[in-house]
């Protein structure tokens, strides 16, 4: 695989994890104002997954998405996590945790495939503006 095949599918699996989480995050939250900000920012990885998909597809990529086995393991670890405590600072907490893993791992690819072709390139970056953006809006909520 190449290195723009390998960028978009890590933002294609980046923006699948923050869309799964949060869907299974909104089933247990409650405060109104903190579930709206994880509507937010979940139709913002949904319109980068699908960027990021459509950009696969032009380009005759291979979508690989998250393993069955992720999924599973990061299911049970949100239920686990959430099951003694689901308070709003917690939560935010474990996202804050989420979104600082996704700039590292955007820095890194983004240096490891500088020579990737600027749109993909582009999208990384707003991958990685959103996931800083994320953590500031999660730290008012801790």
């Amino acid at each position: 695989m190449n290195g723009n095949a390998e960028m978009l599918n890590y933002i294609y699996q980046n923006s699948q994890m923050g869309t799964d989480t949060i869907k299974q995050l909104l089933n247990i939250v409650e405060d109104t104002e903190f579930k709206d900000q994880l509507q937010s920012q979940y139709n913002e990885y949904k319109e980068i997954h699908e960027t990021a998909r459509n950009l696969l597809n032009k380009n005759g990529y291979d979508e690989k998405g998250i393993g069955t086995f992720e999924k599973l393991r990061t299911y049970l670890m949100i239920n686990v996590q959430t099951l003694t405590d689901h308070s709003v600072p917690h939560i935010a907490e474990m996202m804050i945790i989420g979104s600082n893993m996704g700039i590292i791992e955007a820095i890194k690819n983004t240096k490891k495939y500088k020579d990737a072709e600027p749109d993909i390139l582009r999208l990384m970056e707003k991958l990685k503006k959103f996931e800083e953006n994320n953590v500031t809006m999660m730290k008012k909520y801790l």
